[in-house]
């Protein structure tokens, strides 16, 4: 075991979703923890171009203002410095000296990477390399963040980190060379490694209009709900905490060295399931189904059972808790009037 108490740990890309929760929580148990990110992709300076209106876009800049005001609260430096530029980064990285770097700066939305393959490559694959290449030699653990949807279909409904990786458009094919070059990293220099394949996200202070987060918003606004296909696809929804817990036992755990991890909650739920718990805090939502994306894979369950044996991670939020807390915390911001222009639809 590694302790994480005064552990120098470096976030690339840690303003976002995972990465602002992440260093929270790692700051909590005293790490030297120091975040780099250039905040442009889905983060402040996206929302506060004049040339992007996104649905919400008011409230999601109250939601990425309160990520900082937490951070700087908690003590975090926030380094702002875009991850492609090789040379400044090399700099930094050399300045800050991390002990682990967990690399998070991605265009973290498949549809997204599928419509804008260069701007997906570009802000991924160019900082991986970038990353990586400013670690070897100098940093003791890499920790590289891909995606379950690396597996493309999941034949049988479960995947295990055996499964034969077939992934369908850009963002899988991405994700999944990703991982290819961090392992390539360590065969070349012996960058020690791990490499995180979560699944379907949701938490507090998320922006990144996940399908979780748009069922909320639109039903305490009043507005339907659509469910791509006829809501029996399932996925294996992870709240962030659990993810946040498995991570700090990759860090403190040496057993995680050169391994891959499912990190999700290790059961998959259906669409249909998490717009029944819509259903049960919205008496008056409305549910519509539409054609699914050719793009979006049929998947299920990840096994965890690798993440239980070897580093001792147990996930304690299904999605019936989960979710329920993330309603609470939506319905907190609704109180608040952070919806300006919502037309409420909350059941107290």
């Amino acid at each position: 075991m590694t302790p994480i108490k005064d552990r120098r740990i470096t976030l690339i890309g840690g303003g976002g979703f995972i990465g602002h929760n992440l260093a929270l929580r790692l700051k909590s148990l005293g790490a030297e923890v120091s975040i780099i990110d250039s905040l442009q992709v889905n983060n402040l300076l996206a929302f506060s171009s004049a040339d992007n209106s996104p649905p919400n876009r008011d409230l999601y800049l109250a939601i990425l203002n309160e990520r900082m005001n937490l951070l700087r609260q908690a003590g975090v430096p926030m380094f702002v410095q875009d991850a492609r530029d090789y040379h400044v980064m090399s700099r930094l990285v050399q300045s800050i000296n991390p002990q682990v770097v967990v690399q998070l700066a991605a265009v973290s939305h498949a549809n997204r990477s599928n419509k804008d393959p260069y701007s997906t490559f570009d802000h991924s694959f160019r900082t991986l390399e970038n990353a990586l290449d400013c670690s070897r030699g100098r940093v003791e653990h890499f920790v590289y963040f891909s995606s379950s949807m690396i597996y493309g279909h999941f034949k049988g409904g479960m995947v295990t980190e055996e499964t034969v990786c077939e992934p369908i458009g850009i963002y899988g094919a991405l994700k999944f060379g990703g991982e290819k070059l961090v392992i390539a990293y360590n065969q070349a220099f012996d960058l020690p490694y791990t490499i995180i394949r979560p699944s379907a996200l949701y938490g507090e202070r998320c922006v990144s209009r996940r399908v979780g987060q748009i069922f909320i918003e639109n039903a305490i606004q009043g507005m339907e709900i659509s469910i791509a296909g006829d809501g029996s696809d399932k996925l294996d929804f992870t709240y962030i905490d659990d993810l946040v817990e498995g991570m700090v036992k990759v860090i403190e755990n040496e057993n995680s060295r050169n391994q891959i991890f499912n990190l999700t909650y290790g059961e998959s739920r259906s669409l249909e399931n998490m717009a029944s718990i819509i259903e049960e805090h919205f008496s008056k939502v409305k549910i519509k189904y539409l054609p699914k994306d050719k793009l979006t894979p049929d998947r299920g369950t990840l096994s965890v059972d690798k993440a239980r044996r070897l580093i001792g991670y147990e996930p304690e939020w299904p999605l019936e808790k989960g979710f329920v807390k993330y309603i609470d915390w939506y319905k907190g911001l609704a109180r608040a009037g952070s919806f300006a222009q919502a037309r409420l639809n909350i059941d107290y």
